[in-house]
């Protein structure tokens, strides 16, 4: 009855309030967007193993299976998808909406980071991305240059562009697509392996062993401290070549020169799958 006596009363105010709420109305129906299913962006975390030379069906029982079924329990947790191909393992976890993005991916990084134990052992680390895997990029480009080959290009975008344009708003993750990377790459002989008893397991344990950079400590004086680094010793293809390999009591077992049991050369234009080969 409040309204009615206010109108009547006060019939100006009442005229007013009736034409405010008519082009209120008419700026809500022309205007507001109205859609049976919302373009809503909800909160996804990808979580992505590299297997090289497995099977899609090792990759789903060793890799795909133990990680979800470790990050099924995680809050807000609403659709889990995966895919096992060759070589790769790609989870997605999508999370409710009311989840903050931040938070549900170091869940995710503290669940993952339990089953690192129970991956093959040559399978890379997960890498976790709060990003759709499978989704398609948005924009894609194309680096050409008349005095830089792929190697250097790609040397060029890990530098300097993928660190700006992942810096940029909406940005989930930038890759590079046709990289090149230096590489070694090692070829064996047959005929000298089999005549010292080498296999090609010896040739891979000798390269993983060999070449490494061990700490050798530090030095403190008054004014400076130094820190010591022992320099590789393998680091050029004639370095390679002169590699001892099988050291198992048996000077034989020994290959010291280019014609024994390995060959190493450089290779500038290898891709990163390559490298390390054997």
């Amino acid at each position: 009855m409040m309204l009615s006596d206010v109108s009547v009363r006060r019939p100006v105010m009442a005229a007013v309030a009736a034409i405010v709420l008519c082009v209120i109305g008419a700026a809500a129906f022309f205007f507001l967007p109205v859609r049976e299913l919302p373009d809503v962006d909800p909160p996804v975390v990808s979580v992505n193993t590299s297997y090289a030379g497995a099977s899609a069906e090792v990759i789903e029982s060793r890799i795909t299976e133990p990680i979800e079924q470790q990050i099924a329990g995680i809050q807000g947790v609403e659709r889990i998808t995966s895919s096992s191909r060759d070589g790769r393992s790609s989870v997605n976890i999508e999370f409710s909406l009311d989840r903050n993005i931040d938070d549900a991916a170091n869940d995710v990084r503290d669940r993952v980071s339990r089953v690192v134990g129970r991956l093959p052992d040559q399978a890379d680390s997960p890498e976790v991305a709060k990003a759709d895997s499978d989704s398609q990029p948005i924009i894609i480009l194309f680096l050409r240059s008349s005095s830089l080959n792929r190697l250097e290009l790609t040397d060029y975008a890990d530098r300097y562009l993928i660190d700006r344009l992942a810096t940029v708003p909406g940005a989930a993750q930038v890759q590079i697509y046709g990289e090149q990377r230096y590489a070694m790459r090692v070829w064996l002989d047959a005929a000298a392996m089999a005549a010292r008893g080498i296999t090609v397991t010896d040739v891979e344990t000798a390269l993983t062993n060999q070449n490494v950079e061990l700490p050798a400590g530090s030095l403190e004086s008054g004014q400076k401290d130094y820190t010591v680094r022992v320099a590789r010793t393998y680091a050029r293809a004639e370095d390679f070549r002169q590699l001892p390999i099988g050291t198992r009591g048996s000077a034989s077992n020994a290959a010291a020169s280019n014609n024994t049991s390995c060959q190493a050369s450089n290779a500038n234009a290898l891709p990163s799958g390559a490298t390390g080969a054997v």
